[in-house]
């Protein structure tokens, strides 16, 4: 099956294209229109520094709905202890820097490079993308980042740097879209500590369409003050 090479304009082959692996398409931009379009579409970049850009639509697609969360004994202790802040787009910059940094046992690196970087701050800039942050004792222990497009969030990383504080943060997450009627987190890729979370796989066509439904709904764009 052929991968795309993206030219100027800001198209994208059908995600059904896409070759087992889920790669769809290389190059392009990471120009706020064009990563907008690619989640609109169900397609989201994810590439080493030293690879051209590289955009996927992975076949099946990992969902967390949000009554799935699966919050363990340990976790629900930590919650009513309430030991962690939580806020919402506090601390973007800082979230995504934390999650460039974090090491992953399943790679070496990171595939938040700088131009990453630089490109989900003009999206938090313009009101799509939107970071949740876990704070001990005043300092950033945890959190995490995405992007939101009508009733979707678009999960992209997670950092912690004390025990529990990113899994907070996601479970305040959860709680504020359920209060919004947000239909689910895209996870995008499976892991097995996501599956732990409570996350399912669904084969893309399914994931495309519940997507479409989600962006029948308008964006709640702009700074998430909670």
């Amino acid at each position: 099956m052929p991968i795309y090479r993206l030219i100027q304009e800001v198209v994208f082959p059908r995600p059904e294209q896409a070759d087992p692996s889920g790669l769809l398409a290389v190059g392009g931009d990471l120009s706020s229109e064009r990563l907008l379009e690619a989640y609109r579409l169900g397609i989201f970049p994810w590439y080493s520094g030293d690879e051209p850009i590289l955009w996927w639509s992975p076949d099946p697609r990992l969902v967390l709905d949000l009554d799935d969360f699966k919050i363990s004994r340990s976790l629900r202790k930590t919650l009513n202890k309430e030991i962690f802040n939580v806020t919402f787009d506090q601390a973007f910059g800082d979230v995504i820097r934390a999650c460039a940094l974090a090491p992953r046992d399943e790679q070496r690196g990171t595939w938040i490079t700088d131009d990453m970087q630089e490109a989900y701050v003009r999206l938090h800039k313009l009101g799509y993308a939107h970071s949740v942050e876990s704070w001990f004792e005043g300092k950033l222990a945890g959190g995490l980042y995405g992007v939101s497009l009508g009733k979707a969030f678009f999960g992209e990383s997670m950092f912690h740097r004390t025990a529990d504080a990113s899994k907070v943060a996601l479970a305040g997450l959860v709680e504020r879209l359920k209060s919004w009627k947000f239909h689910f987190i895209d996870a995008q890729m499976t892991t097995e500590h996501l599956l732990r979370l409570g996350a399912k796989e669904l084969p893309r066509r399914v994931f495309l369409k519940r997507l479409g439904e989600a962006l029948r709904s308008p964006s709640k764009k702009g700074r998430w003050n909670v």
